[in-house]
């Protein structure tokens, strides 16, 4: 009879993740069009890029979290999310358009893109696949994003390309790491909420993107 219950409760668990995971990603495909669609405005609009709009946009990255932290619990967290997300792709354009104005700009962006989607893709199927807990990457992680922002801050001042270069190809392999511990804390109990995953999720999609065009239009643009 204990064996009957124990098998119960653990499908009963199982089910539950499932639906998690599912209301998750769902979530995440819905955020990551309405950032598209943001993105796509600010592209028609051409808004100029610049360290305003670099400020405007590092406000609302991280203070849209907090504030949507703080609603968590109730509905309009949903809703918050979104139009975060929409804003975010709003004020991430006028990056991409800089991106698209150089030559081989269009290459430049649709290889951003592409290396995202498979590098996320893949990342998350092998944590979700695996199961495997990478809660033991939180220091680590946390270390390394304060570093890289601190760096981000002292280049926009000392304007070293070099630096820029170390900076993104450092970021990339964080936000690598970063997605597979935020897939682990939805699969292993780090985040009952899936609101809260994809908002990181998304972060973390964001700012793998931005430092991939700049790796990209290094080395993959056209002189």
């Amino acid at each position: 009879m204990s064996d009957i219950r124990s098998t119960t409760a653990g499908h009963a668990v199982s089910e539950q993740l499932n639906r998690t995971v599912r209301q998750a990603y769902t979530l995440l495909a819905i955020v990551m069009a309405i950032a598209a669609a943001g993105a796509g405005i600010g592209l028609y609009m051409g808004l100029p890029w610049g360290i305003g709009m670099w400020i405007g946009f590092m406000v609302v990255f991280i203070g849209g979290p907090m504030l949507i932290s703080a609603k968590r619990d109730s509905q309009s967290s949903i809703g918050l999310t979104m139009a975060w997300a929409g804003l975010v792709g709003f004020l991430l354009s006028p990056m991409v358009n800089a991106y698209l104005s150089m030559p081989g700009g269009s290459s430049i962006v649709l290889n951003a893109l592409a290396t995202t989607a498979v590098l996320f893709f893949a990342l998350s199927a092998y944590a979700l696949t695996t199961k495997k807990d990478f809660s033991f990457m939180a220091g680590f992680l946390f270390v390394g994003l304060i570093v890289v922002l601190l760096a981000i801050v002292a280049n926009i001042f000392l304007q070293i390309p070099a630096l820029s270069l170390t900076i993104s190809a450092v970021a990339v392999l964080l936000m690598c790491g970063m997605i597979l511990f935020d897939t682990s804390r939805l699969i292993n109990g780090g985040e009952s909420n899936p609101v809260m995953i994809v908002i990181a999720l998304f972060a973390d999609i964001v700012v793998l993107f931005s430092h991939l065009l700049n790796l990209f239009s290094f080395f993959g643009g056209d002189d």
